[in-house]
Protein backbone atom coordinates (compact mmCIF):
# COMPACT_ATOMS: atom_id res chain seq x y z
CA UNK A 1 0.00 0.00 0.00
CA UNK A 2 1.90 3.20 -1.30
CA UNK A 3 1.29 6.90 0.23
CA UNK A 4 -1.16 7.62 -2.99
CA UNK A 5 -3.64 4.82 -1.75
CA UNK A 6 -4.32 7.53 1.62
CA UNK A 7 -4.31 10.48 -0.47
CA UNK A 8 -7.40 13.04 -0.19
CA UNK A 9 -7.32 15.90 -2.31
CA UNK A 10 -7.82 19.28 -0.88
CA UNK A 11 -10.65 19.88 -3.12
CA UNK A 12 -12.72 16.35 -1.24
CA UNK A 13 -11.46 17.61 2.22
CA UNK A 14 -13.36 20.92 1.64
CA UNK A 15 -15.92 19.15 0.11
CA UNK A 16 -16.50 16.58 3.05
CA UNK A 17 -16.02 19.61 5.62
CA UNK A 18 -19.02 21.73 3.42
CA UNK A 19 -21.28 18.77 3.35
CA UNK A 20 -20.91 18.11 7.17
CA UNK A 21 -21.33 21.88 7.38
CA UNK A 22 -24.93 21.87 5.52
CA UNK A 23 -26.02 18.49 7.32
CA UNK A 24 -25.40 20.23 10.67
CA UNK A 25 -27.56 23.37 9.48
CA UNK A 26 -30.37 20.70 8.96
CA UNK A 27 -29.90 19.40 12.75
CA UNK A 28 -30.14 22.82 13.54
CA UNK A 29 -33.46 23.37 12.36
CA UNK A 30 -34.62 19.89 14.28
CA UNK A 31 -36.97 19.99 17.00
CA UNK A 32 -35.70 19.30 20.32
CA UNK A 33 -37.34 15.67 20.49
CA UNK A 34 -35.62 14.67 16.91
CA UNK A 35 -32.50 16.46 17.48
CA UNK A 36 -32.83 13.92 21.16
CA UNK A 37 -33.47 10.52 18.85
CA UNK A 38 -30.25 11.08 16.69
CA UNK A 39 -27.67 10.60 20.28
CA UNK A 40 -25.36 12.83 18.92
CA UNK A 41 -22.47 13.55 20.78
CA UNK A 42 -22.77 15.69 23.97
CA UNK A 43 -20.95 18.21 22.68
CA UNK A 44 -21.91 18.57 18.97
CA UNK A 45 -26.00 18.71 20.52
CA UNK A 46 -24.94 21.70 22.72
CA UNK A 47 -23.44 23.31 19.87
CA UNK A 48 -26.87 23.04 17.61
CA UNK A 49 -28.38 24.35 21.09
CA UNK A 50 -26.55 27.49 21.36
CA UNK A 51 -26.09 27.91 17.30
CA UNK A 52 -30.23 28.30 17.97
CA UNK A 53 -30.39 30.63 20.79
CA UNK A 54 -28.02 33.46 17.98
CA UNK A 55 -29.36 35.55 16.25
CA UNK A 56 -26.39 38.09 15.00
CA UNK A 57 -25.34 36.81 11.20
CA UNK A 58 -21.35 36.96 12.04
CA UNK A 59 -21.97 34.42 15.54
CA UNK A 60 -24.29 32.03 13.99
CA UNK A 61 -22.07 31.39 11.33
CA UNK A 62 -19.36 30.74 13.31
CA UNK A 63 -21.00 28.64 15.09
CA UNK A 64 -22.05 27.01 11.97
CA UNK A 65 -18.90 25.84 11.39
CA UNK A 66 -17.95 24.67 14.84
CA UNK A 67 -21.02 22.49 14.23
CA UNK A 68 -19.09 21.93 10.82
CA UNK A 69 -15.97 21.06 12.58
CA UNK A 70 -17.57 19.04 15.38
CA UNK A 71 -19.46 16.53 12.41
CA UNK A 72 -16.18 15.89 10.63
CA UNK A 73 -15.06 14.07 13.94
CA UNK A 74 -17.77 11.58 13.75
CA UNK A 75 -19.61 8.85 11.64
CA UNK A 76 -22.33 11.21 9.33
CA UNK A 77 -23.40 8.51 7.57
CA UNK A 78 -26.28 7.14 10.68
CA UNK A 79 -27.14 10.79 10.46
CA UNK A 80 -27.30 11.48 7.35
CA UNK A 81 -29.53 7.87 7.02
CA UNK A 82 -31.62 8.98 9.92
CA UNK A 83 -32.77 12.52 8.32
CA UNK A 84 -33.52 10.36 5.14
CA UNK A 85 -35.87 8.86 6.84
CA UNK A 86 -37.56 11.79 8.58
CA UNK A 87 -37.93 13.14 4.99
CA UNK A 88 -39.10 10.34 3.35
CA UNK A 89 -41.85 9.99 6.25
CA UNK A 90 -42.93 13.48 6.40
CA UNK A 91 -43.44 13.34 1.99
CA UNK A 92 -45.58 10.01 2.94
CA UNK A 93 -47.57 11.98 5.48
CA UNK A 94 -48.01 14.97 3.30
CA UNK A 95 -48.98 12.38 0.51
CA UNK A 96 -51.52 10.57 2.75
CA UNK A 97 -52.92 14.51 3.95
CA UNK A 98 -53.49 15.08 0.44
CA UNK A 99 -55.21 11.96 -0.18
CA UNK A 100 -57.74 12.31 2.74
CA UNK A 101 -58.29 16.03 1.52
CA UNK A 102 -58.91 14.99 -2.07
CA UNK A 103 -61.20 12.37 -0.61
CA UNK A 104 -63.27 14.76 1.05
CA UNK A 105 -63.47 17.11 -1.74
CA UNK A 106 -65.10 13.89 -3.79
CA UNK A 107 -67.12 12.89 -1.38
CA UNK A 108 -68.54 16.64 -1.08
CA UNK A 109 -69.13 16.82 -4.90
CA UNK A 110 -69.48 13.12 -6.35
CA UNK A 111 -72.11 12.31 -3.89
CA UNK A 112 -73.18 8.53 -3.95
CA UNK A 113 -71.02 7.60 -6.64
CA UNK A 114 -67.76 8.91 -4.32
CA UNK A 115 -69.56 7.05 -1.40
CA UNK A 116 -69.68 3.93 -2.28
CA UNK A 117 -65.83 3.98 -3.56
CA UNK A 118 -64.58 5.10 -0.21
CA UNK A 119 -66.88 2.15 1.49
CA UNK A 120 -65.55 -0.08 -1.04
CA UNK A 121 -62.15 1.08 0.32
CA UNK A 122 -62.42 1.36 3.79
CA UNK A 123 -65.56 -1.46 4.29
CA UNK A 124 -65.07 -0.48 8.59
CA UNK A 125 -66.30 2.85 7.46
CA UNK A 126 -69.69 4.05 9.50
CA UNK A 127 -71.79 4.42 6.00
CA UNK A 128 -74.79 6.64 8.33
CA UNK A 129 -72.55 8.68 10.14
CA UNK A 130 -70.20 9.06 7.08
CA UNK A 131 -73.37 10.54 5.09
CA UNK A 132 -74.72 12.51 8.29
CA UNK A 133 -71.11 14.14 7.96
CA UNK A 134 -71.25 14.92 4.41
CA UNK A 135 -74.87 16.50 4.60
CA UNK A 136 -73.97 18.40 7.70
CA UNK A 137 -70.86 19.66 5.56
CA UNK A 138 -72.66 20.43 2.18
CA UNK A 139 -75.77 22.05 3.68
CA UNK A 140 -74.62 23.78 6.62
CA UNK A 141 -75.64 27.37 6.67
CA UNK A 142 -73.08 29.67 7.21
CA UNK A 143 -68.89 29.72 6.00
CA UNK A 144 -67.97 29.10 9.70
CA UNK A 145 -70.59 26.38 10.04
CA UNK A 146 -69.35 24.87 6.61
CA UNK A 147 -65.80 25.06 7.48
CA UNK A 148 -66.04 23.12 10.96
CA UNK A 149 -68.35 20.43 9.56
CA UNK A 150 -65.78 19.88 6.61
CA UNK A 151 -63.02 19.15 9.21
CA UNK A 152 -65.00 17.01 11.26
CA UNK A 153 -65.70 15.28 7.56
CA UNK A 154 -61.87 15.16 7.90
CA UNK A 155 -61.17 13.91 10.58
CA UNK A 156 -63.53 10.62 10.50
CA UNK A 157 -61.93 10.05 7.15
CA UNK A 158 -58.30 10.45 8.90
CA UNK A 159 -59.20 7.92 11.43
CA UNK A 160 -60.78 4.94 9.10
CA UNK A 161 -57.71 5.66 6.82
CA UNK A 162 -55.54 5.19 9.98
CA UNK A 163 -57.52 1.95 11.17
CA UNK A 164 -57.54 0.67 7.43
CA UNK A 165 -53.74 1.43 7.36
CA UNK A 166 -52.95 -0.84 10.59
Amino acid sequence: MSEDDDYISRSQLKREAEEAQRLGERLIALKEDELEALDLPESLVDAIRAARRIHQHGALRRQRQLIGKLMRKIDIAPIRAALARREQDRQHAARAFKGLETWRERLLTEGAEALDAWLAEHPDSDAGKLRALIDSASNAPTPAARKSASRALFRYLSERARMHAS
